[in-house]
């Protein structure tokens, strides 16, 4: 049976700069769009931004091994080697990070890399890798 794939809409103040963010610094393809939304492709699933002033951003953190991360967020899971380039990427482009790429859990279960980063519309977003993807819902 395929996997299937995943769908979040999403909030932005401006079209123009989600297709510059999502489409050319984190290179999604750009999908179906209207003058109110756009479809990205999200690592092969589908998130779309919609036009909402005002609604964009995230509001809260919770505490996570140390770090305050945003409640609200989303983002995917890499290979290392993947993660590790998307964190250089970002790191050259500028990226002012809300939690720098860092190890997260070491030595437990669910040891991870993860980085959090803000979108231009404020929308907090988690890129996370593991050494061994059988390890991602690990106990």
């Amino acid at each position: 049976m395929p996997v299937p794939l995943f769908h979040l809409a999403f909030p932005v103040d401006d079209l123009a700069t989600a297709r510059a963010f999502y489409g050319g610094l984190l290179g999604c393809t750009e999908g179906r769009s209207s003058d109110a939304w756009v479809d990205f492709n999200f690592y092969g699933h589908q998130i779309v931004a919609h036009l909402a002033p005002g609604e964009a951003g995230h509001r809260n953190t919770g505490e996570v091994d140390g770090d305050n991360v945003p409640v609200r967020h989303f983002g995917v899971i890499l290979p290392m080697p993947e993660w590790q380039s998307m964190a250089d990427k970002l790191t050259k482009a500028g990226t002012q990070f809300v939690i720098a790429p860092h190890i997260r859990f070491k030595g437990e279960a669910g040891e991870q890399a993860t980085m959090f980063f803000l979108d231009p519309c404020g929308n907090a977003l988690e890129f996370k890798a593991f050494n061994d993807m059988s390890r991602v819902f690990a106990k």
